[in-house]
């Protein structure tokens, strides 16, 4: 696994005030994080969110609009060569040739980054057992589940041991026993001193696998922090979201007056067909919520609650479901 002689904690990744532009259209707007060795900084955010562009822009895939990515202490624009030989990238489209072999897949990874001779086939072996793949070495990607060509697009990405590994929605179309064993994998790596920035939609992935991370949309980092302190900014609020039908100024109106009696209540977001609320024990107080609606000349049909959690965070800051 990765090895290097910087102090523990080093910020391997330092991404300030970083801007992509496709002409008018801002892909990401400003983003500034940094992540360290032998942790995993997640950027959580749904499809669109900004998150795939960072990471094209971190490993040099993408040239900036503006600001300054530095990695393992390299510019990624300036010292783009040097940055690069400490990357590993595992993007979200496989990145395999389906009639090559799994060993020699590794084995072209492993020579792009300049591995030769018996250290590339310790290598090759090392990462063939750590993705579980020994028994399956001289077959076909072609031949495998989605499960086991993710593994391998793992292993192609940790080939020569990097200190900064990207992972970019890693457990997409897996299913759930492929997504433990890469669950395994990156927690692998950042045991062993890898600084691992991880792009996902799933929020239970984040909450399991992220020592800190930020919460992007629309280009923008909206929240950032440790897990704990994420949580915190909700304190000890639910979530709450209503399906029926809703007259909109009527209802707002009338759940403004209940903000009155029902300490920290608010409004998410609030149309004809939806409204979705945070507050305190919100079990408690549905009762005085539907009754509420119903004199606002409102119906409820569907009701979902959630506990505090990274989801209802994304909920709280921008009103919208994470996955939308």
């Amino acid at each position: 696994m990765p090895v290097g002689d910087t102090p523990k904690g080093y910020d391997m990744l330092i991404v300030e005030g970083l801007v992509k532009q496709y002409g008018d259209f801002t892909a990401v707007d400003e983003a500034s994080f940094e992540a360290g060795e032998g942790s995993v900084f997640g950027l959580l955010g749904p499809n669109g969110a900004g998150k795939s562009t960072s990471i094209s822009c971190i490993s040099g895939l993408l040239a900036p609009t503006s600001g300054r990515i530095t990695v393992a202490g390299h510019d990624i624009v300036k010292e783009g060569r040097a940055a690069r030989q400490s990357l590993g990238v595992v993007p979200q489209e496989l990145a395999l040739y389906e009639d090559l072999p799994a060993i020699d897949n590794l084995r072209y990874w492993g020579k792009a980054y300049g591995l030769r001779g018996k250290v590339l086939e310790d290598r090759v072996s090392n990462v063939l057992g750590h993705i579980g793949l020994s028994d399956r070495a001289k077959d076909f990607p072609k031949e495998f589940s989605g499960g086991m060509k993710r593994r391998l697009n793992f292993g192609c990405g940790v080939v020569h041991q990097p200190k900064v590994l990207l992972l970019d929605e890693p457990t997409v179309g897996v299913d759930p026993q492929s997504r433990a064993k890469l669950f395994d994998l990156v927690e692998a790596e950042r045991d062993a001193g890898a600084c691992v920035l991880y792009t996902t939609h799933y929020m239970e992935e984040a909450e399991r696998l992220c020592d800190s991370l930020a919460i992007i949309d629309h280009g923008r980092i909206i929240a950032k922090g440790t897990v704990a302190e994420l949580k915190s900014q909700l304190g000890a609020r639910d979530a709450l979201q209503l399906s029926g039908s809703f007259p909109v100024d009527a209802t707002k109106s009338a759940i403004v007056s209940l903000a009155s009696s029902i300490t920290d209540l608010e409004i998410l977001s609030l149309d004809e067909d939806t409204l979705m609320l945070t507050l305190p024990q919100a079990s408690q107080h549905l009762p005085g919520i539907f009754d509420a609606i119903s004199r606002a000349g409102g119906s409820v049909s569907e009701t979902s609650l959630r506990s505090p959690n990274l989801e209802t965070l994304f909920l709280l800051l921008t009103g919208k479901e994470l996955r939308e």
